[in-house]
């Protein structure tokens, strides 16, 4: 019935109203619409990173992963060292050079070389890099003034946006890419061994557009360009950025004189509201996350979070994985107050949380083994909030966690990040008690360390 009636419309010459969608093309530039002008708007903030670092290579020992004769040959061969090149793409967001990349595209680079749109070269440094969120932030050397991209709020990003890629994938030079933004609160979960929340696009990313810009319609940075979900190696419509909300605390504490990222410390653990949890508690599912455990000097616990509560919401912003919410709190940066909306009973109640980094409480005390020791070089620390947060250890965790090696440490297998736990069969109580123990069994020995969940036995003769 509708049909004929506009049919009847049309054949009186009757004019109707025509939606956005419906707008016939007035010109020639709306007939050949394109992202023409927002390249050239774009792509000259967008550079190219050649990074270079110098890798030592061993021959494999045939013995390398036998347990007995394994430590007979641990220095088997001579040592071969090796120059590694890597490319990927970058994003200038200050006109006095500061760029933001992946971490690994410069990761124990040696030399940083950076290309700009107009061929024009610059050497860079790296000022703040972590290898969790994938991100670095660098500073081009004796640089003039440089078009730069503006951030742009990642609350407002919304999927269904056109979306431009663009970066130097297989070094082919720099190159753009158009698609939309397919998701948004992505867990790095799913990520690789990422971790944080992902802004993702089927614009195609592909190897070498790591760092990359991925830019709105108004030219503004919406995320940086770090991976895809792939088999075959190559582009297949899910590619990750990491929101520009998140880089803008990098920028600001880099420019703050920090050289590693630092996240606010929440001193908990959680787990996703499942549709079973949610049944058991009598709540809807995924919304909100369920506080499992609390650490003893945790900021929620001050402001008087319980296990058992559900966090449902940061500053107003859902939150349905323990991921997101670390993303939430680290956008909202050191030093600032949280809304958090709490769950208990089935009430709800906002309550404001103070970030800060983790606590250096008690302070963490640091000793180095002399050089006439044994294990000369090797250094630890005692552990706190601080040390657990920043080595990944548990909250359980005592004793002495590894800071450096040593020459010698390091050939019996010994590791940045490794608690020692017992050695000879003896459990450590300080750092000189390594040497006793050694010296008395004419230098053999066995320590025992906790890497990450396990628990080793490293044995040894020197």
């Amino acid at each position: 019935m509708r049909f004929a009636i506009l049919l009847w419309l049309f054949a009186i010459g009757v004019a109707l109203p025509l939606t956005a969608g419906d707008r016939v093309p007035q010109s020639r530039a709306d007939m050949t619409f394109s992202f023409v002008p927002l390249v050239k708007s774009a792509a000259p903030a967008v550079v190219n990173i050649y990074a270079q670092r110098q890798v030592d290579r061993r021959a494999h020992s045939p013995f390398a992963d036998d347990p007995f004769f394994g430590n007979f040959f641990q220095n088997f061969g001579a040592q071969r060292p090796r120059i590694e090149n890597s490319l990927g793409s970058g994003v200038l967001v200050s006109s006095d050079g500061l760029i933001v990349s992946n971490y690994h595209v410069v990761a124990q680079a040696t030399s940083i070389r950076v290309v700009l749109q107009d061929r024009r070269e610059y050497q860079a440094q790296v000022l703040l890099s972590d290898e969790d969120a994938d991100l670095a932030v660098l500073q081009l050397l004796a640089a003039p003034v440089l078009p730069f991209l503006t951030l742009r709020e990642s609350e407002t990003v919304e999927v269904g946006e056109l979306a431009l890629a663009i970066g130097n994938p297989f070094g082919v030079g720099q190159t753009v890419s158009s698609g939309i933004i397919s998701g948004l609160a992505r867990s790095g979960a799913a990520i690789g061994n990422q971790r944080g929340y992902f802004i993702q696009t089927d614009a195609p990313i592909n190897p070498g557009n790591s760092g990359g810009a991925l830019v709105d319609m108004q030219g503004r940075l919406i995320g940086i360009n770090t991976s895809i979900l792939t088999r075959s190696g190559g582009s297949n419509g899910i590619g990750f950025a990491i929101p520009a909300s998140l880089v803008e605390q990098f920028v600001a504490q880099a420019r703050a004189g920090a050289s590693s990222f630092q996240r606010p410390w929440a001193g908990l653990k959680a787990q996703t509201l499942t549709s079973d949890i949610s049944d058991t508690l009598g709540l809807r599912p995924y919304e909100g996350i369920l506080l499992t455990e609390l650490h003893p000097q945790s900021p929620f616990r001050a402001a008087g979070f319980q296990i058992g509560d559900i966090v449902k919401d940061v500053n107003g912003a859902a939150v349905t994985t323990p991921e997101e919410m670390l993303y939430r709190l680290s956008v909202t940066g050191l030093g600032a107050f949280a809304e958090i909306t709490r769950l208990r009973d089935g009430r709800a109640r906002v309550i404001t949380v103070e970030l800060s980094a983790a606590p250096n409480i008690p302070p963490a005390i640091e000793t180095v083994l002399s050089g006439n020791s044994i294990l000369s070089g090797l250094r630890i620390s005692t552990i706190n909030p601080a040390i657990q947060e920043r080595y990944k250890l548990s909250w359980t965790s005592f004793g002495f966690v590894i800071l450096d090696a040593g020459p010698l440490g390091a050939r019996i297998r010994l590791r940045v990040g490794d608690v020692i736990l017992a050695v000879n069969g003896e459990p450590l109580e300080q750092l000189q008690d390594i040497d006793r123990r050694l010296r008395a069994a004419n230098g053999r020995g066995e320590i025992v360390v906790l890497r990450g969940a396990r628990r080793l036995a490293l044995r040894f003769r020197l």
